[in-house]
């Protein structure tokens, strides 16, 4: 390629990439509108779907996945043990560590909260996108998951 198609091929991946962002951004906005998060915080939130997808996990590993301090950690999981969200057992390796693992009332609220959201997404693009255009962003979603696969 020569060097106007070069940056031509640039300025659109950077228009294209902007876009996506700003979708993505509504997107997320929307979608967390639909199912009540409580008073839950960003960092509380994290921490329930870490333990959700990565299974049950220290006080100091959770700190180091999240990238806060040890002591911060522990006032998020200290909030959300009382919330009856998380709960602690020993470590079957080591009795001195405590492994924190969701309770069932928490795999209740996730379920519940992604299914009120899917719900909500199911009847928008029912209502606002025809048999063809779902088709067609059915067609682009394998390209859009190449975007964020490691």
């Amino acid at each position: 390629m020569d060097r106007v198609t070069d940056r031509a091929s640039h300025s659109a991946a950077v228009a294209l990439a902007s876009e996506l962002r700003g979708f993505a951004g509504k997107l997320k906005r929307r979608l967390r509108e639909q199912a009540d998060v409580g008073d839950l915080t960003h960092s509380q939130t994290s921490v329930l779907l870490r333990i959700e997808s990565e299974g049950a996990a220290t006080t100091s590993a959770l700190a180091r996945a999240e990238g806060m301090k040890p002591q911060s950690m522990g006032a998020v999981i200290a909030a959300l043990e009382a919330a009856g969200f998380v709960a602690g057992e020993p470590d079957p390796a080591d009795k001195r560590q405590t492994l924190l693992s969701l309770t069932e009332e928490c795999r209740r609220w996730i379920a519940e909260g992604r299914a009120v959201r899917q719900d909500w997404l199911s009847r928008v693009v029912e209502a606002k996108l025809s048999p063809q255009e779902q088709e067609q962003i059915s067609a682009v979603m394998p390209l859009l998951h190449r975007i964020v696969t490691d």
